[in-house]
């Protein structure tokens, strides 16, 4: 039953690097940093690891861990590859190996050189199968890369619904709030105004620079075990509510889809790790929405039922996702403004607002449950609920 994991795992553990434009370490250093200050954060010691959820992102493999971290008896790994989907879709294998006793300390790692080794305009990140579909049939009409795939469905969606670029800019300008309120964020220091983001350059038709998401260097990690032994470990746990993965239809481009405005694999996705969880979209107090760009934030709002199709544009103005707003998203700025980490970022943002532990100015009051979503390829989508455990 999908319930049986509802409320059986939790995350006892956070580690991030700094988030830089710059960096002489490698992709796999940044990641082994992020994996040890998880570790140590729980309380724990490499040799209590026993399996490993690398990200097919960043080029890494489980056996990179069990080497250079001494892993000595790991007993289940797995990877995902759903693009920017596979950090929550790794969250659920190791729940789901936890939960089966296969294993009781699980590690999920994320990270990259966004700017030093993998921007996008030096074509270095290596394209996932389910691109083969696009290269093929639509790469060479010059839809090469994603801002100008995912283009495509916002100016479906302000077609259709009369979404503005300036609820693209309301977006952005939430985010950019939120990072200033968050030291360790990119972005942390440099304002932003909706006639800021007006006269950004533009990137491809609605997407202006600052509809898009940070290249930055940086990597993030989470530990995850039972409810039962996160009783013994030294922070207060964040229990895994709900958890599912979904997969668009076809997931392998999306001018083929039946409404290239909905993202189909989150929207599945939200609808299972609700259920799961027993809750509602009122009953969440933040959401960590993954924000590739400005629009996959009102789509998500949507697709996650926060409100109806086509009212994503309304639902962000007014100060209603920034801080202190009705439903505050991506409180530590979010790819658009915090650094890129796959989605990793998003996750332990949302650890640290139901531990309490987020600084004071950007704490969302009385924060008991928390959404993360990721969304990756051609609307693949994970989501994650997360409770306030007690102590």
């Amino acid at each position: 039953m999908p319930g049986d994991l509802a409320g059986r795992c939790a995350i006892v553990g956070t580690g991030q690097t700094p988030y830089t434009r710059g960096t002489d370490r490698s992709t796999l250093q940044l990641q082994l940093d992020a994996a040890e200050r998880a570790i140590a954060d729980a309380g724990l010691t490499p040799a209590d690891i026993d399996a490993v959820m690398p990200n097919a992102m960043s080029e890494r493999i489980a056996e990179d861990f069990i080497v250079e971290l001494g892993l000595p008896d790991v007993a289940y790994t797995s990877t995902h590859h759903t693009g920017g989907a596979s950090v929550l879709s790794a969250v659920q294998s190791a729940c789901l190996a936890v939960a089966a006793g296969v294993s009781r300390h699980a590690l999920v790692v994320a990270g990259r050189r966004g700017y030093s080794a993998q921007r996008v305009s030096t074509s270095q990140a290596r394209p996932e199968r389910v691109t083969a579909t696009v290269g093929e049939f639509e790469k060479p009409y010059g839809a090469i890369v994603a801002a100008q795939w995912f283009a495509q469905s916002a100016q479906r969606h302000m077609h259709l619904y009369g979404t503005t670029e300036e609820q693209l800019g309301h977006v952005a300008v939430g985010c950019r709030r939120h990072a200033n309120l968050n030291p360790r964020a990119y972005m942390h220091g440099r304002g932003m105004t909706l006639e800021d983001h007006r006269r950004s350059r533009m990137i491809t038709t609605p997407f202006r620079l600052f509809d898009c998401s940070l290249e930055t260097d940086g990597a993030a990690a989470v530990v995850i075990t039972s409810v039962e032994r996160a009783a013994d470990l030294p922070h207060r746990p964040v229990l895994v509510r709900g958890i599912a993965e979904g997969h668009g239809d076809p997931p392998t481009s999306i001018t083929q889809k039946h409404d290239i405005t909905v993202l189909d694999g989150l929207r599945s996705a939200g609808r299972r790790a609700f259920r799961m969880a027993g809750l509602r979209p009122a009953d969440i107090d933040c959401a960590q929405l993954y924000d590739a760009f400005t629009w996959f934030v009102i789509a998500s709002l949507e697709a996650l039922g926060f409100c109806g199709p086509g009212e994503g544009g309304p639902f962000v103005e007014d100060g209603r996702i920034g801080p202190g707003g009705a439903l505050p998203v991506n409180t530590h700025g979010g790819l658009l403004s915090e650094a890129h980490v796959s989605g990793m970022n998003h996750l332990v943002e949302a650890v640290h607002q139901l531990r309490g532990t987020a600084e004071p100015q950007r704490l969302v009051p009385g924060c008991e449950h928390a959404l993360v979503s990721n969304e990756g390829d051609f609307f693949e989508g994970s989501v994650a609920i997360l409770e306030r455990g007690g102590r």
